[in-house]
């Protein structure tokens, strides 16, 4: 019986590891959010670049999950920090300026095209700038 057991745990390991770097090799663009390493970054599995991460998020179809309903102090760990409008690159600061949430509690994720809205202490919206 132990022989039968450990060649089926051996066998599911070499399948485990098969559909990983299967996965790897089908999307191996950092920037792809089907990448294996985003994937698991979402999960705070792996420690990825957060930069390359946030810019992955644009293709990211459930983004919203990572951000709505969590507060700043949360946030701030998953993306290293959290930028103001008025501390933003002029492009942002500008979208900010004309966008509807002007005036309202936001904050940019790091230096992306992300705009948060705040209702109290935590996310209730997630918008993209883009020109």
């Amino acid at each position: 019986m132990t022989k039968h057991l450990a060649r089926a745990v051996a066998l599911l390991l070499v399948s485990m590891c098969s559909v990983v770097v299967l996965w790897a090799l089908t999307y191996p663009s950092e920037s792809d959010s089907k990448n294996i390493k985003y994937v698991l970054w979402k999960h705070d599995l792996y420690r990825m670049n957060l930069d390359t991460a946030v810019g992955t998020m644009i293709g990211d179809i459930s983004r919203e999950k990572l951000v709505i309903g969590k507060s700043k102090t949360q946030l701030q760990r998953k993306f290293g920090y959290l930028t103001t409008p008025s501390d933003a690159h002029p492009y942002m600061k500008s979208c900010y300026l004309e966008s509807p949430w002007k005036g309202q509690d936001v904050l940019l994720i790091r230096n992306g095209p992300w705009i948060v809205l705040f209702s109290g202490e935590n996310a209730v919206d997630l918008r993209l700038c883009k020109g």
